[in-house]
């Protein structure tokens, strides 16, 4: 303002200004460019800021979709980690899990049934029939001896005795063929049958663990402990799948966050201590610097005045002690200063 002075003609003003000259205001002009100067001079970078509480939220959310059968908390209550949230209807996952949970058990069987071989029963009818034929071997290996003797003192006739040879012979392959079938019933499947029955066992419990895992995400619980900041449905709503239904503020992740110059950022760094004064407690609290931002900033509304509106600004946040937390709430004003 003090520039339209300095002009050598008078430039416009208001009704109630014009019965008063221009020169009349020339006398305040070296008062003016004395006291900017004074106050240019005299300008510091303060130490102290103001800032807010920031919340750093926990969105919980059920991956799959559903109605909302069971709300367990309200806004406001402080719970512990682990706690019951919410319950989504869970009838279709339920069957899910009770149809894989079958399978599991049919493909278990049909696998046991491959590694144990023939039943007790077809194992005994072999077993019978094998001595039946050692039986029958023996016989003929008789017979085979008289028709032999026979044969030597010329009393039968060759074809008697090829007869009875041949019989012999039949009845000892008879013999190994029930001994073959006998083991075979006793070592159950082939190996390649017996791997495709595990296989088909992995791929029934692969099943059973997803249906399980569908079942238990229907109901989520507290990953931290905190604040109920907020819930989002009520029971009977339905639910769309990753949609957050409760809110949650751990005391842990409340922060302090504050804006400096950047004259002032270069002397910061991670770790450094600060007082943090906030309305209504009996002392500061102790924070730390746990993070600075490498962006320039305009400065924000907060700090918005003449004196520093064209400067740029660097957003710094600062961690408190988790147990300092519990009675604060995100966007209440603090005010920052350095640990002398």
């Amino acid at each position: 303002m003090t520039a339209v002075f300095l002009f050598p003609f008078c430039p416009p003003v208001p009704e109630p200004m014009k019965k008063y000259p221009c020169a009349t205001f020339l006398p305040l002009v070296p008062v003016l460019l004395v006291w900017l100067g004074i106050a240019g001079c005299n300008r510091t970078e303060s130490t102290h800021w103001q800032g807010y509480l920031e919340g750093e939220f926990i969105y919980v959310a059920a991956p799959l979709s559903g109605q909302l059968d069971t709300l367990a908390v309200t806004r406001g209550d402080q719970i512990e980690a682990g706690a019951s949230l919410f319950t989504l209807e869970q009838t279709a996952e339920l069957a899910t899990r009770q149809e894989a949970a079958e399978r599991v058990k049919a493909a278990q069987a049909r696998l046991a049934d491959l590694l144990i071989g023939a039943r007790p029963s077809e194992l005994a009818a072999l077993e019978a029939r094998l001595a039946q034929a050692r039986s029958a071997a023996e016989l003929s290996g008789n017979e085979l001896d008289r028709q032999e003797e026979l044969r030597i003192a010329q009393v039968n006739s060759a074809e008697t005795y090829d007869r009875a040879k041949l019989t012999h012979q039949k009845n000892l392959s008879a013999v190994d063929e029930l001994v073959a079938q006998l083991e075979t019933a006793r070592l159950g499947g082939r190996a390649s049958t017996v791997t495709a029955a595990e296989a088909e066992v992995s791929v029934a419990e692969a099943s059973l663990a997803r249906a399980n895992w569908s079942v238990a995400q229907k109901s989520q619980t507290a990953p931290h402990g905190g604040l109920v900041y907020d819930t989002l449905y009520r029971a009977g709503e339905f639910v769309a799948a990753a949609k957050p239904v409760v809110v949650l503020l751990p005391p842990e992740n409340i922060k302090v966050r504050f804006f400096v110059a950047e004259t002032v950022f270069g002397s910061l760094k991670v770790g450094d201590a600060l007082h943090v004064n906030i309305d209504g407690r009996p002392g500061p609290l102790t924070a730390h610097i746990s993070y600075l931002s490498p962006k320039p900033e305009y400065t924000p509304p907060v700090l918005y005045n003449r004196e520093n509106r064209a400067k740029l600004t660097f957003m710094v946040e600062a961690s408190l002690d988790a147990a300092d937390t519990r009675e604060l709430h995100p966007g209440q004003p603090v005010d920052v200063e350095p640990v002398n």
